[in-house]
């Protein structure tokens, strides 16, 4: 455990989620307790409503939390200023760029802007940066055309991309699989494994694919009605914890497969 501690990058302490207005509290999700490692690729599954984006928009600043705490490198999050913040975290969520009139490598380039003057000129470790973000996604070969002339495949890769050129320690994304058939969902959750082996940096995504998520999460963040559940998966199986996401008389849970049935 203690070797593990030295590896942690954000650590999460019984964290209340939701929303405020007219001084009242809705709450989301509570009691909240987790932490993110060092090179580990992390899901956040659920059903539809419960929260999942919700505790994504918290953890990265988007919007506050209700109670609790969020440290990054032993750091609270509202201690960081913006820029600080933007080396720390990178997100990716399922929206389209703002301009998709953006060539893909314009669209990269944007993520080295924390580190750029104010004029936004790229510097060699710049390009080598936004270079390498586009090789190691295999979107070299798209780096001259427009956004809006890529697939839903392609724009998902381009957009990770974008968030490895900002070269931050922990990236955040949110359904990255949305709107992808089988074979691309699958390629980019194990890209997504890649990048966490090779570059030691957290990857946090939530995600529909439970199946998918089970067998490439190193950990994986159980949100239900009840409860919030985080471990490795193995160990989630063997509590017993993913029956509890849908309902029995629809949805079963196989325990020997790691994967999720309709009941007859």
């Amino acid at each position: 455990m203690a070797s593990e501690n030295q590896h942690s990058v954000l650590k999460v302490t019984n964290l209340s989620i939701g929303y405020s207005h007219n001084k009242k509290d809705t709450v989301v999700a509570q009691n909240l307790s987790f932490e993110l490692n060092k090179g580990e690729l992390i899901g956040m599954v659920g059903a539809n409503g419960i929260g999942k984006s919700t505790l994504l928009r918290t953890l990265t600043g988007m919007q506050k939390p209700l109670a609790g705490t969020i440290s990054i490198l032993g750091k609270k999050l509202e201690e960081y200023h913006s820029l600080e913040l933007a080396s720390l975290l990178s997100v990716v969520f399922t929206e389209a760029p703002a301009s998709k009139n953006l060539s893909v490598l314009e669209f990269v380039s944007l993520g080295r802007q924390p580190y750029t003057n104010w004029m936004g000129t790229l510097t060699p470790t710049d390009t080598k940066k936004i270079d390498w973000a586009l090789e190691i996604t295999d979107t070299q070969k798209l780096s001259q055309r427009k956004c809006f002339e890529l697939s839903d495949g392609q724009l998902q890769r381009v957009a990770i991309a974008r968030a490895l050129a900002q070269d931050t320690p922990i990236i955040v994304l949110d359904e990255p699989t949305t709107h992808l058939d089988l074979y691309h969902r699958a390629y980019v959750l194990k890209l997504l494994k890649k990048l966490t082996k090779e570059t030691e940096k957290i990857i946090l995504f939530s995600t529909h694919e439970i199946d998918l998520a089970i067998q490439l999460s190193d950990k994986i963040g159980v949100l239900t009605t009840d409860a919030f559940y985080f471990d490795q998966p193995c160990k989630l199986i063997e509590g017993g914890k993913f029956n509890t996401l849908f309902p029995e008389d629809t949805i079963l849970f196989d325990a020997k497969t790691g994967r999720f049935t309709i009941k007859d």
